[in-house]
C-alpha cells in the first residue's frame, strides 16, 4: 500500500482545505501533517528547533504527497510558501523523484490569475523535485475528479 501525506497549510485543521484532501482521499489511508504544528523557520534562518527536515523525511517516506493551501493575500498560504522555499539548499533537484504530488487551492472568491499562479508554483516545484504532478483542485467537483487519479 502506497504511504500518502496531506501537507495541510491551512491554520484551520478542520476547515476547507482539509474537507477537500479528506473528499479526494476518500477511503484511502493517509497521515495529515497541520504545518501550524511545526517549527518552519524562513529560508536562511538557523534554530536548533527547526523540524523542517522531519517535514523533509515524511515527505521522503510517502508515495503520494497532497499539499493543501488557502488562498491568502492572492497567492498560496504562507506556510506552504515557507516550506517549498526551504527546499532552496538542502533538497537536491530530483530528490523526491517517484512520488506523486497533488494540490488543493481554495479560497472564497480567487480570481483565475491568481489559481494559475498558484498552480504554476506547484507544478514547477514538483518538476524540479522530480515529482509526478498530478494536477490541482479548487473545489468539490474538481477535486471528485482529481480522485479519479487515485483509483
Amino acid at each position: 500500500m502506497e504511504k500518502v501525506l496531506f501537507i495541510n497549510g491551512s491554520p484551520e485543521k478542520r476547515g476547507n482545505t482539509a474537507a477537500l484532501a479528506k473528499d479526494l482521499l476518500q477511503g484511502i489511508d493517509y497521515e495529515t501533517l497541520n504545518l501550524t504544528d511545526y517549527k518552519v523557520y524562513s529560508y536562511g534562518q538557523n534554530f536548533a528547533d527547526d523540524q523542517f527536515n522531519e517535514i523533509l523525511a515524511k515527505m521522503k517516506e510517502a508515495q503520494i504527497i497532497v499539499i493543501g493551501s488557502p488562498v491568502y493575500w492572492h497567492n498560496i498560504c504562507g506556510s506552504i510558501r515557507n516550506l517549498l522555499d526551504r527546499f532552496y539548499g538542502p533538497v537536491n533537484p530530483g530528490e523526491l523523484a517517484g512520488r506523486t504530488l497533488f494540490f488543493l487551492f481554495q479560497g472564497a472568491a480567487p480570481e483565475q490569475w491568481m489559481l494559475e499562479a498558484g498552480e504554476y508554483t506547484m507544478e514547477r516545484f514538483a518538476g524540479l523535485y522530480g515529482m509526478k504532478y498530478a494536477g490541482m483542485a479548487t473545489d468539490l467537483t474538481q477535486t471528485r475528479e482529481l480522485a479519479k487519479a487515485l483509483k
